[in-house]
C-alpha cells in the first residue's frame, strides 16, 4: 500500500497521522528493557514501502508496537504462547503532542508518551506494519490504560482521561446461586448487576479551555454503571473493567 493511501484512511483533514524526521537520525527509545532501535539496514519501511526516516505522530495519533501474548512461567520468564488470543495491548514507540480543539484553538495534550504500554479498544485504530514489526496507529482516546515496565500489575496501571478502573462485585465468568449451583453468566446475563468498586481514577477529561474536568467518582466508592460499557481486563490473574465516567449512572451506599 502506498505512503499516501495509508494517510488518506487515517485522517478526514489534510494533516496525516505521522511524518518522517529528517534524515531518519532520530531514534526512538523506551524505558523498558527492550529499546526500539533503528532497523539494521538503516532502511525504515512502512507496509513494505520504504520512507525517508522513522515516524512522527502528529496531533493526538500515537504509534503502538503490538506485544505478543505472554506467560510468566514460576521462575518469571516470560514467554510466548500462541494459543492465547492477540492482546490488544502495545509498546508506544512515537506520540504526537496532542490535538488542537477547532474552535477555541487550545492544544490538549496527549497523555501518552514514548515507552509506555497502552492497552487499547480491540477494534481501534489502523493496523500497519513498520520495520517489519505489527504496528497499530490510534488515537489517546483510544487508549484505556497505560504502564511503565515489561507486565501489567495493579500498582503500576493508570486509567487514561476520564476511565476509572472498576473492580467487579461478580465473578465475571460465574455466577452462584442461592443452592450454590454456578451458572454460566450468559444464562443469568439480566442477572448479573454492573456493581463495583472504584481503585483507580484518571487525571479526567480535558475541556475546551484547557483546564481539567474533575472526575466525579473516588478510590473507595461503590458505583454503577451502564450495561456493557464496560471493557474487561486481567490484571495480576484478576478481573477488572475500565468504564467511561459519563457511563458511570451513580455511587452507591456501602452496606
Amino acid at each position: 500500500m502506498k505512503l499516501t493511501a495509508v494517510l488518506s484512511v487515517l485522517c478526514a483533514t489534510t494533516t496525516s497521522a505521522f511524518v518522517p524526521l529528517d534524515g531518519g537520525k532520530t531514534k526512538i527509545s523506551t524505558s523498558l528493557t527492550a529499546t526500539v532501535a533503528p532497523p539494521a539496514s538503516g532502511i525504515y519501511t512502512l507496509d513494505g514501502e520504504e520512507i525517508r526516516g522513522p515516524l512522527q505522530p502528529v496531533s493526538n495519533f500515537v504509534l503502538v508496537k503490538v506485544k505478543d501474548t505472554l506467560t510468566a512461567t514460576s521462575g518469571g520468564i516470560l514467554l510466548p504462547d500462541q494459543s492465547k488470543e492477540r492482546p490488544t495491548e502495545g509498546l508506544v514507540v512515537a506520540a504526537g503532542p496532542g490535538k488542537v480543539h477547532p474552535f477555541t484553538a487550545v492544544r490538549i495534550h496527549n497523555p501518552i508518551k514514548v515507552g509506555m504500554s497502552v492497552v487499547y479498544g480491540k477494534f481501534d485504530g489502523k493496523a500497519v506494519t513498520y520495520n517489519e514489526d505489527s504496528c497499530q496507529l490510534i488515537r489517546d482516546d483510544d487508549c484505556l490504560l497505560y504502564y511503565e515496565g515489561v507486565t501489567m500489575k495493579l500498582d503500576n496501571v493508570f486509567p487514561v482521561r476520564d476511565y476509572v478502573l472498576i473492580e467487579l462485585d461478580e465473578d465475571p465468568d460465574t455466577l452462584a446461586t442461592s443452592s450454590g449451583v454456578v451458572i454460566a453468566n450468559q444464562v443469568m446475563a439480566d442477572a448479573q448487576p454492573c456493581e463495583g468498586t472504584v481503585v483507580k481514577v484518571g487525571e479526567g477529561r480535558m475541556a475546551s479551555n484547557g483546564e481539567l474536568t474533575k472526575p466525579q467518582v473516588k478510590v473507595g466508592d461503590r458505583v454503577k454503571f451502564k450495561d456493557y460499557a464496560g471493557n474487561e481486563v486481567k490484571i495480576e490473574g484478576k478481573e477488572y473493567t475500565v468504564v467511561k465516567m459519563v457511563d458511570i449512572l451513580g455511587s452507591l451506599q456501602k452496606a
